[in-house]
């Protein structure tokens, strides 16, 4: 009955598990990071003492936040090792438990009023935690999926990972959304604000449950069988796969770019331009969620010409190799944000006008999936874990440190000096990252040019 393929997508029943089961970590991540942003303002007045005052209480907030970002290279390469030497199913599920511990204690965890100074003490140390297990997850869940994908259709696997993934926001969005229908904003204020952190927490246990039936990669089964494993994966990744690292770096600030720019930061943009409620700056960045999810399934799927072929499945799904579709994307991501930008940014800016630019560069900013699809290719199966874990990461941390920040100034300058040049700012970085894109793919035309790093370098491939 695991075979029998599913007629609605021409998905096997156990390839359809693992997808799903697989991207349940990742959802649950990308949920709980936009909960935590919608209601920052609220744990902020919680968890800190009111005397300091608003900003601070707010700033404070946020370097929380970061304490989670700086774990995360801790726990990537840590899990990653243990995950290259004794297989990817074990960190997988670590990884998850992880997650769902600290996000179920936001649910529960006393507030400065209660308890003083440990308040925050405590939100610290969930963010810590949350931050060494998502470091594992989503590195592991693309590699998850890569290794149980057949040939010829890891692409279109990856693909439908991120996008789920990126719909974990979606998700988050939504349910934000509802607490806003549901409850008062004094409700929310007081006690209301906890229910969305029991949810996903919820859902966390019903995900650890169902990874159980999760089973190991067939890659790693056979380099078990064959000892082709690597004792220390991280030294091998240094000395070995430099470009490797190099590639995965460039790409992860791409992804970086489209996250903090257009998932997180421009719907707060351009409802602030436009004059649109909260309730419309929701709609309108759940509308870009629904293209960028559209985009990263696209993406992988969208190669090859096959009559008999599956609505998601194709035989030659690949083919081409994915830097030719990573360019022409890069190319639509810089043309539309462009005209996105000289949009929004004018004395009188049209909402219909601005709003469909925004969908069309969302739709662009698909190029994210091919983050995970270049460096699931670059690194060999032996340090595969290792390799995507130690770049994702730090390559993460870095522009996702200074990215925010960026935008935030350029956004300011454009919205005091419009029509000018300098109101297209933001518009240039954007198009700059689409050149590193470009730049990244060129480069990786050697990688598929010589068979992947999967041929090359002793790549144990599951069958069809």
């Amino acid at each position: 009955m695991e075979k029998q393929q599913c007629s609605a997508s021409g998905l096997s029943r156990g390839e359809l598990k693992t997808l799903g089961l697989s991207s349940l970590g990742g959802i649950l991540e990308f949920y709980d990071f936009i909960i935590v942003f919608f209601f920052a303002k609220i744990i902020s007045q919680h968890f800190f003492p009111a005397g300091i005052g608003e900003f601070w209480a707010m700033l404070n907030t946020y370097g929380t936040f970061a304490a989670g970002y700086l774990a995360r290279p801790l726990g990537g390469v840590v899990m990653a090792h243990f995950g290259d030497k004794f297989g990817r199913k074990n960190m997988f599920m670590l990884s998850i438990a992880l997650m769902v511990i600290p996000t179920f204690s936001l649910a529960v965890i006393p507030t400065y009023e209660t308890i003083g100074y440990a308040a925050p003490l405590f939100l610290i140390l969930v963010r810590i935690c949350q931050g060494i297990a998502i470091g594992g997850e989503l590195p592991g869940a693309w590699v998850f999926i890569h290794e149980h994908a057949p040939a010829g259709h890891k692409n279109a696997f990856v693909g439908f990972l991120t996008g789920c993934v990126t719909g974990g926001i979606l998700l988050g969005s939504f349910v934000a959304l509802l607490m806003n229908f549901i409850y008062t904003p004094a409700e929310l204020s007081d006690w209301a604000w906890r229910v969305p952190f029991v949810i996903g927490g919820v859902f966390g246990l019903i995900s650890i449950y169902l990874r159980r039936f999760l089973q190991e990669t067939p890659v790693f089964k056979k380099m078990r069988e064959s000892k082709a494993l690597a004792k220390f994966p991280l030294e091998e990744v240094v000395k070995t796969s430099r470009f490797g690292i190099w590639i995965s770096m460039f790409i992860t600030w791409v992804l970086t770019g489209c996250i903090v720019v257009f998932i997180l930061l421009m719907p707060g943009f351009v409802g602030g331009v436009l004059g649109f409620s909260p309730f419309e700056t929701t709609y309108f960045q759940m509308g870009g969620l629904v293209c960028i999810v559209s985009s990263c399934w696209l993406t992988g799927r969208l190669p090859g010409k096959n009559k008999t072929a599956t609505p998601f499945r194709h035989r030659h799904a690949d083919k081409p190799n994915p830097s030719t579709l990573c360019i022409l994307f890069s190319a639509g991501f810089a043309v539309s944000s462009v005209a996105f930008f000289s949009l929004l940014y004018t004395a009188a800016p049209v909402v219909s006008e601005v709003v469909l630019a925004y969908f069309a560069t969302c739709f662009f900013a698909g190029i994210m999936n091919f983050c995970p699809i270049f460096m699931c290719d670059v690194f060999p199966a032996r340090i595969r874990f290792s390799g995507i874990s130690f770049a994702y990461n730090i390559a993460y941390a870095l522009s996702g440190a200074f990215t925010p920040q960026l935008s935030f100034a350029l956004h300011a300058y454009a919205k005091t000096h419009p029509d000018t040049l300098g109101a297209m700012g933001l518009s240039a970085y954007i198009v700059f990252l689409a050149l590193v894109s470009i730049g990244t793919a060129l480069a990786m035309r050697r990688v598929y040019k010589n068979g992947g790093a999967a041929v090359s370098q002793m790549e144990f491939r599951p069958a069809p």
